[in-house]
């Protein structure tokens, strides 16, 4: 056995990757967001199911947790546009503000309630109340954004809901340490709300600083190795690992430095950096699908006191009201589009990794605070976030993706690649061209390519069929002697060895054939109602209607 837990690490991180990727092809069967796949593998296997994989092993996993944590801070940094922040910039703060400091007071007001009914103690009540307040506030990037991508949205509901969670990290971070301070000082503990401030003004600025920083290094770094797509994804995985470990030597917030490092190379290098935020898309699929599994086998919620599942409904239902309610009342007096305004907050659900990071700050500094002879406030802050977290986990993504349907963005942000991968040859190809005939004269041939538009034709014999292709480029040879226009041919210019294909061929191999072929046009056979006409496929055509096709898909025409 090796030391890493009972089944050994390897083992772990095997069944983690595996199962959570059949968990999700399931879910996503049941059309539910892959997400939802993950962690419910995750609860199966860990505290709250069968406990193959046990607290020890998930402590052991907790780098390797950062770093996913950190790989999704960049990529949510590199939808951030500043273009778009010019454009929505005060509607997202607008929103921000509201949504988070509602889900504040909706979870403080009726927590602080609950508990001061259950224990008498409206101190540690009130700083029950406080703190579980403002960890509310929290928004998970991580599953979040998981599914916009999952799903292809883009728009500008889609564009709200990064920002806004993009930004929530610091809105909570700051209310969770006001709140902390308070709760000590109700507590007599003696905290200090500008000590906290600090704290929390060190954390957030210096996150920033650090991050532009290793962000600029990355810019250097594309200029020398963007055409080595090796060298390139090496650098940058590089860079993260040293980024995230110096942020969490130096007390900093992993998920908003590299962020601030993915929004300066998006900004500053928009060119250079697409590719390299698609490499690192690609190869970190592994890495959230064990990430989301470990979310799931860290829930457990087994020793959980009966009362506080009040807490906890009146938590998940402050919590979630406030993010629709806020969103709206937010977005209504920016002047945020409709769709902002109504289906924002539905994808503002899912509490994840800042919430449970922030649980476990607080049980460490508020643990002595008593709610009674049995649980301290510090237990109750880490059951509460966790029972909650499971719920919104599971329901969060499924309303992510409702969203972004209501709202019709579904689909839309694709790329010239991806709408290739979608159609087939007769979707692109000049149809319906008469072909030439092999004993055409070189006359006519003329006439015909100075009267159409088009650069090449097919070529066919006495009994229809195709035998050939002759292109614009095979006449100029002989374009200069026109005593052999009328005694020359179609069959004595056209090429002969080119094999036709079918119109319902995908593109893509029709592409790959051409370029093997080092060739332009590609003749094409049609069949519709039974009845077979004559096409070619067109290179710098293909690419016109690739470009008309993905402007429409992506303004959802």
């Amino acid at each position: 056995m090796e030391s890493g837990g009972h089944l050994g690490i390897l083992l772990i991180l095997g069944i983690g990757v595996l199962g959570g990727a059949l968990g999700a092809w399931f879910f996503q069967k049941i059309r539910f967001p892959q997400v939802v796949g993950y962690i419910v593998f995750g609860i199966l296997i860990g505290q709250s199911g069968f406990h193959v994989v046990r607290k020890e092993d998930i402590e052991k996993l907790q780098s390797f947790t950062w770093f996913a944590l950190g790989v999704i801070g960049f990529l949510v940094g590199g939808e951030l546009r500043a273009e778009t922040f010019r454009r929505y910039g005060k509607q997202f703060l607008s929103i921000l503000l509201w949504e988070g400091l509602l889900a504040f007071f909706l979870v403080a007001l009726p927590v602080t309630g609950i508990v001061y009914f259950i224990t008498g103690q409206w101190i540690a009540a009130a700083a029950a109340g406080i703190v579980l307040g403002a960890i509310a506030s929290a928004t998970d990037p991580a599953s979040t954004v998981e599914v916009l991508w999952e799903y292809r949205a883009k728009g500008v509901l889609t564009s709200a809901i990064i920002a806004v969670i993009a930004l929530d990290d610091a809105l909570a971070m700051m209310l969770y340490g006001i709140g902390k301070s308070c709760a000590e000082m109700l507590a007599g503990q003696g905290g200090s709300v500008l000590s906290e401030m600090g704290k929390v003004g060190y954390e957030l600025f210096g996150s920033l600083l650090v991050g532009l920083v290793f962000g600029g290094m990355m810019i250097l770094f594309l200029r020398y190795a963007h055409q080595k797509k090796d060298r390139m994804l090496a650098i940058a995985a590089g860079l993260l690992l040293v980024l995230i470990g110096g942020a969490k030597a130096a007390g900093l917030d992993v998920i908003l430095v590299t962020m601030a490092m993915g929004v300066l190379v998006v900004n500053f290098a928009p060119v250079r950096s697409e590719q390299l935020f698609g490499m690192v898309k690609s190869f970190s699929v592994p890495i959230y699908v064990l990430f989301f599994v470990l979310v799931g086998a860290s829930l457990g919620i087994a020793s959980m006191p009966w009362w506080l599942w009040s807490v906890v409904i009146v938590y998940v239902f402050g919590r979630n009201f406030g993010k629709i309610a806020g969103c709206w009342i937010g977005g209504r007096l920016s002047g945020a589009p409709k769709i902002v305004q109504n289906f924002a907050g539905l994808g503002l659900f899912a509490q994840g990794g800042v919430a449970i990071g922030l649980s476990i700050m607080a049980s460490e500094h508020l643990g002595q605070i008593r709610i009674n002879e049995t649980l301290s406030l510090g237990e109750l802050i880490i059951f509460c976030v966790t029972a909650t977290t499971m719920i919104v986990q599971l329901a969060g993504p499924p309303m992510v993706k409702w969203s972004i349907r209501l709202a019709d963005e579904i689909g839309r942000n694709v790329t010239e690649e991806d709408i290739i991968d979608r159609m087939l040859v007769e979707q692109a190809v000049h149809g319906g061209i008469e072909p030439l005939h092999e004993t055409d004269p070189i006359r006519i041939v003329l006439q015909r390519f100075t009267m159409d538009e088009y650069t090449a034709y097919p070529v066919v014999n006495s009994e229809e069929k195709l035998i050939g292709v002759l292109t614009l480029g095979q006449l100029k040879d002989i374009l200069i002697d026109s005593d052999c226009w009328e005694w020359m041919v179609a069959a004595d210019v056209m090429e002969s060895e080119t094999e036709p294909i079918q119109g319902r061929t995908p593109l893509r191999k029709a592409l790959e054939t051409m370029e093997k072929a080092n060739v332009k046009q590609l003749p094409v056979v049609l069949e519709q109602a039974g009845v077979c006409s004559f096409g070619m496929l067109d290179f710098s055509h293909v690419r016109k209607v690739v470009e008309q096709e993905l402007i429409r898909v992506q303004a959802g025409l």
